[in-house]
């Protein structure tokens, strides 16, 4: 059950987008059609997924304070923990490389279609984000590891599927001027973000 509220909580409570307002630059600009959102948010699922669980072993095994004591007494003492941003960056880009090949490779029309936002993923601070709240939460195992990043990946992918699929729609609208484009985006984020915070009532 610890699993089933952490995957909850992590989609709708601590949806990176709507309760931490992370990742907006790509949630903002890839967001304009469906087509578009499903792909980036297929990316960050993936992303997500692998590398919050391969940074929770890094953090376990080699970056906290006493983390090397499996090679021997010795090296219980070393606290390579200034190292976390370096190596979890590092684990991100390498996941996001690996995804911009496969989505080159497989969906063409796709990566056309994402440009430059799909690199930009290695710096998104949604996917970091991750990485850092995971460290934060001090998680006793990688199951919960994998289940918090996959959440969080799903989280992303909802928002920004919501957003894309209301701003089709509102095309055919009729916006006051000095709201068109952005500016009614930002109420639509600020209502769906109210919405998915109703969930902090449930207790599963």
């Amino acid at each position: 059950m610890d699993y089933i509220n952490l995957f909850v909580r992590s989609i709708f409570i601590e949806n990176m987008v709507f309760a931490y307002f992370l990742g907006m630059c790509s949630y903002l600009a890839v967001s304009k059609t469906v087509k578009t959102a499903v792909g980036l948010g297929a990316a960050v699922i993936f992303v997500l997924a692998m590398t919050v669980p391969i940074n929770f072993l890094l953090d376990t095994y080699l970056l906290q304070p006493g983390a090397l004591a499996w090679l021997g007494a010795e090296y219980a003492t070393i606290d390579l923990s200034f190292l976390s941003f370096i190596m979890f960056i590092a684990v991100i880009a390498a996941m996001v490389q690996l995804v911009e090949m496969l989505v080159e490779k497989f969906a063409p029309a796709l990566y056309g279609a994402l440009g430059i936002f799909l690199p930009l993923i290695a710096v998104n601070c949604a996917i970091l984000g991750g990485s850092l709240f995971m460290q934060q939460k001090a998680f006793g195992g990688i199951g919960e590891a994998v289940t918090y990043g996959f959440g969080s990946g799903i989280g992303f992918f909802l928002a920004i599927l919501g957003i894309a699929a209301i701003r089709e729609k509102i095309t055919y609208s009729n916006i006051p001027g000095p709201l068109k484009g952005l500016g009614i985006t930002f109420i639509i984020t600020g209502l769906m973000a109210l919405g998915f915070m109703s969930f902090m009532g449930i207790k599963i």
